[in-house]
């Protein structure tokens, strides 16, 4: 069963436009989590933020942003000020460019996240562009607010749907040759078919249960000795989902003819 998106916007290709819905492609959900507790009562332990030189809590409604320019000394900023700097990119994925879709380092692509149709109204221009992009072997490029930082991003054609994955910025990319230029380029000639050997008998298809976590399911399997013990928690009712966005797309030839009619227009400009 989906899950309910945690973003919802809007997909753009010059005048193409229409609503999408992004999760993310992973989930952590599943790892076993463990609360800090009260060992004598039982009950949970609650962090609060307090006060460094006071020690007083903080109540919520008083809890700032705060850039530090000095110790103990901070621009304080408000949460309508840190809004009002928002870009378009909150709510829009402008496709602004494509390159070919092998020609991305893997190392720079950071999460992945299932793109959508954010309804059936803008299920045309979404299947155009994604057709398009496997046509043409391309990804497309863009940016993105994500966390309030604005990210890079690829959007990958995958099946009926799109992949967008985040990138990482260039200073947190570290070069190989730094790590393995010293390492013989040479192989033992007498050693390398045995070797070559043992890996075809232990080459098999690709399986999920390749990449299961041992000590995870052994926790899950104490976790459920111990809760046949207990009393079966309450369920609670999940919310409805909200509503999505209507598309702005009326007739997506009329629209394609006007985008191509306005970069002709732009080179020729330039």
């Amino acid at each position: 069963m989906a899950l309910r998106p945690y973003w919802k916007g809007y997909l753009k290709l010059s005048l193409v436009t229409c609503p999408v819905e992004m999760m993310p492609a992973t989930s952590e959900s599943e790892k076993v989590r463990f609360h800090t507790i009260n060992e004598k009562t039982g009950n949970r332990v609650m962090s609060q933020y307090v006060d460094s030189l006071t020690g007083k809590p903080v109540r919520d409604d008083k809890q700032g942003k705060g850039y530090a320019r000095g110790e103990n000394d901070y621009v304080v900023l408000t949460e309508d000020e840190i809004d009002a700097v928002a870009l378009d990119t909150v709510k829009t994925i402008d496709i602004s460019g494509f390159v070919p879709a092998d020609s991305i380092p893997w190392i720079y692509l950071e999460k992945p996240h299932y793109l959508t149709p954010g309804d059936k109204v803008g299920d045309e221009a979404f299947s155009v562009i994604r057709e398009a992009m496997k046509a043409s072997d391309v990804v497309g490029v863009s940016k993105l607010v994500v966390g309030r930082r604005e990210r890079a991003v690829v959007l990958e054609p995958r099946d009926n749907g799109i992949v967008l994955w985040t990138l990482r910025f260039g200073d947190e990319v570290r070069r190989e040759n730094e790590y393995f230029e010293d390492i013989d380029e040479e192989a033992d000639d007498d050693a390398l078919p045995l070797v070559r050997k043992l890996i075809k008998q232990r080459t098999k298809a690709w399986s999920p249960t390749m990449v299961s976590d041992p000590i995870q399911e052994a926790l899950l399997a104490l976790i459920d000795e111990k809760k046949k013990s207990l009393k079966p928690a309450k369920k609670t009712k999940a919310k409805k989902d909200d509503a999505a966005p209507a598309s702005n797309v009326v007739n997506i030839m009329d629209v394609l003819r006007k985008s191509l009619e306005q970069d002709q227009k732009k080179k020729k400009a330039s």
